[in-house]
């Protein structure tokens, strides 16, 4: 094989850096005629595992897409920050990362002064969306869980709409400024200059923390509140039921009304759970209080066609769960009437039978209901841990993704003696830009209705 050299700048991002050296760049010549910067095995094995990360990304966010629009109960209005997300992280898999494939591979920039602008300026504007559309959906959840009943009416189309467009048009402002002057593009551009990010100071520390540091600030303090806020709700929540269940065993059965505290914090689970956010724990929880309450139906329904069978026997007031001590008492007192005939079918023992017999299926029925508030309870707290979990991948992931990256973005401009290699470099970009592939799976996996969708749309029967 034979090696060309040429004399170039050891990265694209530390060539403004003056204490970097100039090393030796070798050209690795390819069947297709194209001389490219790293050898051809190790070319395709970089193309195929880019591609395939670009396929995922581009296939993960348009199924995001299409089940918010095509899913019915996916298509609520919180939902929307979800496709803003996938609309900026499918801009980065389209407009950013193949040119960065290709620029990695050739290890010089083909493709002009004005491709070079707009692809650099598509890569500032669309990480950045995907980074504030985060933000705003940690601020989403946070309004939803410490105000449910203020936020679920201030939370409307238009409100959320107006929101997203914010988010876009600060990814714009912090973008733009290049392309006005703030940079160090130079005028007359040859494919041995590198296509890079300004390396002006100013910007580089406006763009950073527009882009990456405020927001995470944010981030952490809302995540932190929303974790707080779920425990203390699901907390009372348990509280609450424990009381419940405590009152239907004094009154033998009598279903008492939950403590406001409860119904607060099911009102703000509610909307903390409508967000893809929460994991499929809570549709779960819904199943079961659904199947619960089916089966309180059917007994129910038992028990009044047991009560109108002994309606037959005695006309004596009728038993009800509610209330059984005071028909208790008016039972005893009840004699036996006759029917219109002027014949008595009914006898002492007969009612005191009936009477003993619907105490025991009110107790019954109360013990099933402790059960069940039991069960509500071991849900809560399974929502309690899961919902740490979640918020935990959340936060990591996306500081495992942009932290090495802005970390370098905002040493190599004021640290001279800095230089990093090229690979190292691609490796921390990438790593960035895998979290635009990342973002449909840890948004969405943990929601039920939108893996059911996922599946509906790719004909997949479960």
């Amino acid at each position: 094989m034979t090696l060309t050299t040429v004399m170039m700048n050891n990265t694209s991002l530390n060539s403004s850096n003056e204490g970097c050296h100039k090393a030796v760049q070798v050209w690795y010549p390819t069947v297709l005629g194209i001389d490219l910067a790293v050898p051809q095995w190790e070319a395709i094995a970089t193309a195929l595992v880019l591609s395939l990360i670009i396929l995922l990304t581009i296939i993960g966010n348009i199924l995001v897409i299409l089940s918010v629009f095509t899913y019915k109960p996916l298509r609520i209005v919180q939902n929307f920050f979800i496709v803003s997300l996938a609309v900026a992280d499918l801009t980065v898999a389209v407009l950013v990362l193949p040119f960065n494939v290709a620029y990695s591979l050739l290890g010089r920039w083909e493709f002009g002064i004005h491709l070079c602008k707009m692809w650099l300026t598509c890569d500032v504007l669309c990480c950045t969306s995907s980074i504030l559309n985060l933000c705003a959906i940690a601020l989403d959840r946070y309004w939803a869980i410490t105000d449910p009943i203020n936020y679920a009416q201030k939370r409307t189309v238009e409100r959320v709409l107006l929101l997203i467009a914010g988010v876009w048009v600060l990814s714009l402002i912090i973008s733009s400024p290049p392309l006005i002057g703030w940079n160090d593009w130079p005028e007359e551009f040859s494919s041995e200059y590198p296509c890079q990010l300004t390396a002006q100071r100013g910007y580089v520390i406006y763009s950073s923390l527009g882009s990456f540091f405020i927001p995470l600030v944010i981030m952490t303090i809302v995540y932190i509140e929303i974790y707080i806020a779920t425990r203390r709700r699901l907390r009372e929540r348990a509280r609450a039921s424990k009381i419940n269940a405590m009152a239907l065993r004094s009154t033998g059965g009598k279903e008492t009304q939950a403590p406001a505290p409860d119904q607060e914090s099911v009102s703000s689970e509610t909307n903390h759970n409508e967000h893809p956010n929460v994991s499929d724990c809570t549709s779960n929880a819904k199943s079961l209080e659904k199947r619960r309450k089916r089966e309180k139906k059917k007994l129910e329904k038992r028990e009044k066609d047991k009560d109108k069978k002994t309606d037959c026997l005695l006309e004596a007031p009728v038993v009800r769960e509610d209330s059984v001590t005071e028909n208790n008492q008016e039972a005893s007192s009840e004699s036996a009437k006759p029917n219109g005939d002027g014949v008595t079918i009914a006898t002492d023992n007969d009612k005191d039978k009936a009477r003993k017999d619907t105490k025991k299926q009110s107790m019954r029925r109360a013990g099933g209901m402790y059960q069940f508030i039991e069960e509500k309870q071991k849900i809560s707290l399974s929502k309690e841990r899961r919902a740490a979990r979640t918020l935990g991948i959340i936060m990591g992931v996306f500081v495992v993704c942009w932290l090495p990256f802005f970390i370098m973005y905002v040493t190599l401009p004021f640290c001279g003696s800095c230089c990093p290699s090229d690979k190292l470099i691609n490796f921390i970009t990438w790593l960035g830009y895998i979290n635009s592939a990342l973002n449909p799976i840890i948004y969405t996996i943990f929601n039920l209705d939108y893996r059911r969708a996922f599946k509906k749309l790719l004909g997949i029967k479960t």
